[in-house]
């Protein structure tokens, strides 16, 4: 599903020259649970900026499903985004002004589903996150356990192929921060793939494999055999 050669990124500004990843080679397939690991600043949220073609990069080639997308443009990236790419943020990035409900059904309105079946999967998708009761409030009157379900939700209700994760639990208590992890690992048990940028090694201890990253350079992946 996702395989990238010799990726380069470098950020560059009138003084600076920073190369976030240098020659970074990754294959993940369909069905992975994959944990990128590694120091702040190695790497671990450019590469997944790039994989959820959020970004481009420098140098180098990437495919997702079988499609070479390194040098695509803002508007085909987007449209290829649409319906087969969930994100999952540390901050939750829900929108304030907008309830439970209209959060997890924006996506859907972006792939201008029709009004019926768009009520059909917020309302699936909020049940077996467990948080429908909460669907006319706003995100600020959740807790952040709460509001990453809602986010979970709103990555989940196009049923894509791919969920990316960048510390998912990072803002959440051990209890919630569990439960999250639960719910992505059973997403994965369906079929789901999931690539996770996290910095805990018990959440990285969920995926099938950890990648280490370091000064952009992937320096050790270890399989792992889940029970």
């Amino acid at each position: 599903m996702i395989k990238t050669v010799d990726l380069v990124k470098v950020f560059r500004t009138e003084e600076v020259e920073t190369t976030a990843l240098n020659k970074v080679n990754l294959t993940v397939e369909k069905g992975e649970f994959v944990a990128i690991m590694g120091p702040s600043g190695c790497g671990k949220s450019t590469l997944l900026n790039i994989i959820g073609l959020l970004d481009n990069p420098s140098d180098g080639k990437y495919f997702f499903n079988g499609e070479e997308v390194s040098k695509y443009r803002e508007r085909q990236r987007t449209n290829l985004r649409k319906g087969n790419i969930g994100f999952v943020f540390q901050s939750f990035n829900l929108i304030d002004e907008l309830t439970v409900y209209e959060n997890v059904e924006l996506p859907l309105l972006y792939l201008k589903v029709s009004a019926s079946e768009r009520r059909r999967k917020v309302t699936e998708v909020l049940e077996r996150m467990k948080i429908s009761h909460r669907k006319k409030h706003f995100p600020q009157q959740l807790s952040g356990g709460q509001q990453q379900r809602v986010a979970i939700s709103r990555a989940v209700v196009t049923k894509p192929m791919l969920i990316l994760a960048d510390e998912p639990t990072g803002n959440l208590d051990s209890a919630n921060g569990e439960e999250v992890m639960n719910l992505l690992t059973e997403l994965n048990n369906e079929g789901t793939t999931i690539v996770m940028v996290t910095h805990s090694p018990s959440d990285a201890d969920k995926a099938h494999r950890i990648i280490q990253l370091f000064d952009g350079h992937i320096v050790t992946e270890n399989i792992r055999q889940i029970l």
